[in-house]
Formats: C-alpha cells, structure tokens, sequence
C-alpha cells in the first residue's frame, strides 16, 4: 500500500470509496463495521487538498483503498457540528494546553475499505497523517458517533486516542477524542 497526500485526479475515486461506507448509502448489513456520516462535494475536497493539504489517500493496484482528512479549524467551520466543537474548545485541556483553532486541528473522517481493513492501514494511514499535520498542529482533535462502535474502539484501541469528552449534537451523541502528534501510533 502507497501513502501519500491527495491529488485533485484522486477526487473521484476519493469520492467512490467514500459513498460505499457513507451511511446514508452504506448497506444495512455493513453498518456494523462501521460507517462515515458526513457526506463531502467535488469543490470541498478539492479545497481539502489546495488549501489544506489535508486529504491522505492509501494507494494499491491502483484503486484509492483507505482515505484519512485532517484539516484546520477554519477549513470544518462551515458545518454545524464543526461550528458546536470550536465554540468548545477553550473549555478543553490537554497536554497542559487549553485547546484552541491554533493548537489543535480536526482529523476524520478516515474511510478504509473492508478488503484491507485489519492489515494495518488504520495505523499506516494514521500515522503518515498524523507526521504530515505534526509539523502544523501539536494536537488532533476528533469525535466518534456513540452509534459507530467499531470507529470508537479502533480509534481507542488500535490508536490511542483519548476520551476528552462526551457530548450531545443534533439528537446524537459523541466521544471527543484528542491526541498528542508528537507520537507515533504504539508509542
């Protein structure tokens, strides 16, 4: 597998992999292995990639199998969900640090197709993202639907992302999750 950052001729297929697990179009039988709920357009994507370099893609034969966004505060604010978490922020501590639109960025959605998924691209991907958005931000900050329990203990476990915070958006509920970007995945 082939990590590596984003390119405008990746958008389609970027776009492919994405709408196999978004849950809106996501077999019902399939959402247990997890899902992404936010859905994404051409002209965002291709702003992820020329204004934030925040779109990783993992590669093989060809076929975009493993996906990973990551971008800044400003970049998510256009979304409601995005808006409710960077009024929050400066409630947050971690790594002796009140988070803030400065210090800390939004990693996700991360989509990895079920052909490759416990093979370890999560880490893979993770980790080649995780280096590249380092040398911007020191802290990653995420959340998980409490309804996507494959995403929680993956990010949880296989990761070690930490629990910052539990809340409630738009009749849902979520764990924030947060992370030291000076570590490598298993440090």
């Amino acid at each position: 597998m082939e990590y590596r950052l984003a390119q405008l001729e990746d958008i389609d297929n970027v776009l492919e992999l994405h709408f196999r697990y978004q849950v809106d179009s996501i077999k019902e039988e399939d959402k247990k292995d997890g899902f992404v709920t936010t859905a994404f357009t051409v002209e965002q994507l291709s702003d992820l990639i020329n204004q934030e370099q925040g779109l990783f893609i993992g590669i093989k034969n060809g076929e975009v199998l493993a996906y990973v966004m990551a971008a800044s505060w400003d970049f998510w604010s256009k979304w409601p969900m995005f808006a409710h978490m960077i009024k929050d922020l400066a409630n947050l501590t971690y790594l002796n640090q009140t988070l803030s639109t400065i210090n800390s960025y939004q990693y996700g959605p991360i989509c990895i197709d079920k052909s490759v998924r416990s093979t370890g691209v999560l880490e893979n991907i993770f980790d080649f993202a995780r280096e590249e958005m380092s040398q911007r931000y020191p802290i990653l900050v995420t959340f998980v639907n409490k309804i996507n329990p494959r995403s929680y203990e993956a990010h949880k476990r296989k990761l070690g992302l930490e629990v910052i915070k539990k809340f409630k958006f738009n009749g849902n509920y979520y764990y924030e999750m947060v992370y030291d970007t000076s570590k490598k995945v298993g440090e």
